[in-house]
């Protein structure tokens, strides 16, 4: 019997998810707010619905996959969002990165609906999506996640359980993001470092991406940033900005000093000063460049 789930989202990661999920013999019902995004997916067999709440059935899955915190929210409580219809036994799957905190409040209202939350956010870009890559995280209630979890292993590679606390899966994802964006700006200055000297700066890349950083952050971002290529955005910048200052939200709640994020988010913000918000998140590196006189 074929298993109907929804799927709410379809920018950059949410379109080849879905197309994973029809792979695998899902039924998918998907809403997304300018509907001719949904185009590739209902001509793989998608079924495409006209508000939030049509995408879920009563005590069904539905999989949100938003670009913030905000929109999550209205998906779940507003006018016309899912959150009364998903019903008893239903399980919501959010896969956004957002703060430990609208987790929280989410899974807590959810709760009072007989209904489940996981948090479930994903380190890979559009590509890794698309190729089944993804690695997925998973935090909530240990029978929900169990029952989530054919789900997740159809988009990606990988699951890990974070346990049962709603935020900590978020925890994780802010912390990994973060370590990106520190990644990115270390390279940027290396790479700056050996232009400036009269040596290739792909060269440089590919030395450090093939020895001592042999990884897909330094592999894959290394080559954006080496060969300057910030366009087409595979994760829009202002999104980056967006998790940094959740990353900084959280520390701080913590007493957690992060000195390296205030830099890292100071490049993002004179980034999107700059207008290149809807660059790759890697076009911060253009920062350090301009100030080695690069660019």
């Amino acid at each position: 019997m074929t298993m109907e789930v929804g799927f709410i989202g379809l920018g950059n990661m949410g379109k080849p998810m879905v197309m994973n999920l029809l792979k695998a013999g899902y039924k998918v019902n998907v809403y997304n707010r300018t509907k001719s995004k949904a185009k590739d997916v209902v001509d793989a067999g998608a079924f495409l619905v006209n508000c939030p709440s049509d995408a879920v059935s009563e005590g069904g899955i539905v999989i949100t996959m938003v670009a913030n915190d905000q929109a999550l929210e209205e998906l779940v409580l507003g006018s016309d969002g899912f959150g009364m219809k998903l019903g008893k036994g239903g399980i919501h799957l959010s896969m956004s990165t957002v703060s430990p905190e609208t987790s929280r409040k989410l899974a807590s209202f959810h709760q009072r609906q007989g209904s489940d939350y996981v948090a479930s956010p994903v380190f890979g870009r559009p590509d890794a999506a698309a190729a089944q890559k993804l690695n997925i995280l998973s935090s909530g209630s240990t029978e929900s996640k169990e029952r989530v979890k054919p789900l997740q292993e159809a988009m990606g590679q990988r699951v890990f359980d974070i346990g049962e606390e709603p935020g900590s899966a978020n925890i994780i994802k802010l912390g990994g993001n973060f370590m990106i964006m520190a990644a990115m700006e270390a390279m940027a200055e290396s790479f700056n470092l050996a232009e400036k000297n009269g040596i290739n700066r792909e060269r440089a890349a590919e030395v450090y991406a093939s020895t001592l950083f042999n990884c897909t952050v330094y592999q894959g971002y290394g080559q954006l940033i080496a060969k300057k290529l910030f366009e087409p955005a595979g994760f829009q910048l202002a999104l980056g900005l967006k998790d940094c200052n959740l990353v900084l939200d959280e520390a701080n709640a913590a007493n957690n000093p992060m000195p390296l994020a205030n830099l890292v988010h100071d490049r993002l913000l004179a980034s999107v000063a700059k207008g290149r918000e809807n660059q790759d998140w890697a076009a911060l590196a253009r920062i350090s460049m301009e100030e080695a006189g690069l660019e």
